[in-house]
């Protein structure tokens, strides 16, 4: 117990400082995790033994990785973009495990060897990559779109694959392909069997546990469930992999879901990172300077021939232009986390000899190394190397000049969804000039035949927007439905025309004040609104006057939303990635007696110096104290503040003991 407990010691104390670098130079958390089980393991400092516990808790965190790609798993997405997600994705998958399966293999590798290379090669990093693009405002990009559409089917493509492995691992009395018939029918009877108890019996549950009001009882049945069906599916010779990626599956489909990801997130990150500590163990630094320049080798091949595929492949099947189907392939050149699951599953089957293992884990460690840097410079690359993709730009950008060459003082509309729509047929109806920018080709064809000025372009593009005549236009409208796509069309339209007013619309107020700092004249959220217009109904209806009313509305919109984006939050989990901005909320605090704000005024307490801002003073009477009294605070008196999580904690104790 003794060893158990110093070894836990020193992966924590290791792992916190490790992440804390990671993090703070911008590199992925899981090379910190691989960092920390390369130094700690057997092959270095062996401060840390790899026993059995170990090995079983990072089987437990692969299983939550896959449970929670179960709960995001969704059939609807899987069929919106059925072309890139089954077309590109399938054939991305099966023509990479094909050459390098073939490779190994002749090489001199088995046929289960081979085929496991196969598998781990075909698998890129989706943590990395999503998380990068998304860094980057590049998820809604052409590239971005086709880069995860991909990824969907690689994560759906990692389920068979584990199947498979157990399959073809060890000696077999029948052939080969009866024992892989044998387990592809053994999981579909276990999914089948599954989803149908999903189906009938986990709704009813949940709506039963969800009535107790008790967070505990709900976590402690969603692990119960998670790894209850890990249990089964490795009872019925499957992995626990699978289990938990069909428990994933079921829950998705009840309207508990996004509690069931928050309550799960914790776990899984903990035991994730076990599972990749316990992988950077098994990297033996004494014999890589034997196998070094191999995997230097392997580790070109892979980033090269993967970008060179996919690059093919988009061209080919979805009509990718050659920049954005490069651009899709350098995102997806490298190996991923499930590369790892994989591997180890081969591993404990005896399928991966350990030094084509020792080869394999350097490579995919070098990939993801160089991942970052790949996807950060995606866009460069393809412009150095593909002519076309410049003159592809250039085309578009030439269209779009043709069309806005005669518009002065027009309005602008970057997004041409509902809400760009319904603007441009008011501004229609008004008499006023328009020209919209949309990269959904299917829309575009639709609206520019009804009579709609629209047309192909991405305006977080500086040269779109030029030839749009963002410097001859009297307002910029952005209505792009991501954030991110927003703030980098904001951007780039401050660096050209600092003087426009721009119009950001949002769905909330979570990014307010990010896209007011970036540049915009006004954030119009869709949460705030929808208060202002339902507040506006129910005034009209009780009898106030319209004059009243809108002069109360306009006072709102003028004050930036202010008292209505300081609410009171329930007792949801608060996520710590979150700027703080986003994350304030009100709380209440009653001056009890004794406590040190007694006696004080609010100038003596200096709230805004320590990150707090009064909301309202409220006497025990009712009455309300304007925030720049002079008058002493008493007992009985209740602050309410707006701050972080953080800052309301601290500021409780201050108030109570200086």
């Amino acid at each position: 117990m003794h060893d158990a407990l110093s070894d836990t010691i020193i992966l924590l104390t290791i792992s916190v400082v490790a992440v804390a670098i990671f993090r703070r130079v911008k590199l992925p958390a899981i090379l910190a995790y691989l960092t920390v089980g390369i130094c700690l393991g057997p092959h270095a400092a062996n401060l840390v033994q790899s026993s059995d516990t170990l090995h079983f808790l990072a089987e437990v965190g692969i299983a939550f990785l896959l449970f929670s790609l179960g709960l995001e798993f969704s059939l609807n997405k899987l069929i919106a973009n059925r072309r890139a997600v089954v077309g590109l994705g399938s054939a991305q998958v099966a023509v990479t495990l094909l050459i390098a399966g073939l490779s190994a293999w002749m090489l001199g590798s088995s046929r289960e060897t081979a085929f496991v290379i196969g598998c781990i090669i075909a698998l890129s990093s989706t943590a990395i990559v999503i998380k990068q693009l998304g860094e980057q405002l590049e998820t809604d990009s052409r590239h971005g779109i086709d880069s995860i559409s991909i990824l969907l089917f690689q994560d759906i493509a990692v389920v068979p694959m584990l199947v498979i492995i157990p399959a073809i691992a060890g000696e077999h009395e029948t052939s080969f392909m009866v024992e892989l018939a044998y387990s592809f029918a053994t999981g579909v009877g276990v999914t089948v069997v599954m989803l149908a108890i999903g189906r009938w019996l986990l709704r009813p549950l949940f709506h039963e546990v969800a009535s107790a009001h008790s967070a505990e009882l709900f976590t402690l049945t969603v692990l119960l469930i998670a790894l209850l069906s890990a249990w089964a599916t490795e009872l019925a010779g499957l992995s626990m992999a699978l289990g938990a990626f069909l428990a994933g599956m079921m829950l998705s489909e009840t309207e508990f879901k996004h509690q069931i990801e928050s309550d799960i997130r914790p776990f899984r990150d903990i035991f994730l990172g076990l599972f990749f500590i316990t992988v950077g163990m098994m990297l033996d630094l004494g014999g890589l300077l034997e196998i070094i320049h191999w995997a230097i080798l392997l580790t070109v091949a892979i980033i090269f021939g993967k970008t060179l595929l996919i690059m093919t492949l988009s061209k080919y099947i979805i009509n990718s232009s050659t920049g954005v189907a490069l651009r899709t392939g350098i995102v997806l050149s490298q190996c991923g986390e499930f590369g790892f699951a994989i591997m180890a599953l081969a591993v404990s089957f005896n399928v991966l000899p350990e030094t084509e293992s020792q080869i394999l884990l350097t490579s995919i460690v070098l990939t993801m190394i160089a991942t970052p840097f790949l996807v950060k410079y995606n866009g460069f690359i393809a412009k150095k190397l593909t002519g076309s993709y410049v003159q592809n730009r250039n085309d578009i950008k030439d269209a779009i000049t043709t069309n806005t060459s005669s518009m002065d003082q027009h309005v602008i509309i970057c997004g041409f969804g509902r809400i760009g729509q319904n603007i441009a047929k008011i501004l229609d109806s008004e008499g006023f000039k328009y020209f919209a920018l949309d990269y959904n080709v299917e829309l575009i064809s639709n609206a520019a035949k009804a009579g709609y000025k629209v047309s192909f372009g991405d305006s977080t593009h500086r040269e779109i927007l030029i030839a749009a005549g963002i410097e001859r236009a009297s307002i910029l409208v952005i209505c792009h439905d991501n954030v991110g796509s927003a703030e980098k069309t904001l951007r780039q339209a401050k660096t050209i025309n600092d003087t426009i007013p721009i119009l950001v619309r949002t769905k909330d107020d979570t990014y307010y004040e990010k896209l007011s700092q970036a540049g915009a004249t006004e954030v119009i959220p869709e949460t705030l609104e929808s208060s202002l217009m339902m507040a506006s109904h129910v005034l009209s209806i009780l009898g106030i006057p319209m004059a009243r009313i809108v002069r109360r509305v306009q006072e709102m919109r003028n004050n930036k939303y202010a008292t209505m984006r300081e609410f009171f939050h329930g007792d949801e989990t608060d996520d710590l990635e979150l700027p703080d901005d986003i994350r304030k909320r009100l709380s209440s605090y009653t001056l009890e007696k004794g406590a040190f704000a007694i006696g004080k005024n609010l100038h003596e307490l200096q709230l805004q110096s320590k990150g707090i801002t009064l909301h309202k003073n409220r006497k025990d009477d009712s009455s309300v104290i304007p925030p720049n009294s002079d008058k002493k605070l008493k007992q009985g008196d209740v602050l309410v503040l707006f701050g972080t999580p953080e800052d309301l904690e601290h500021i409780e104790g201050y108030l109570l003991n200086g």
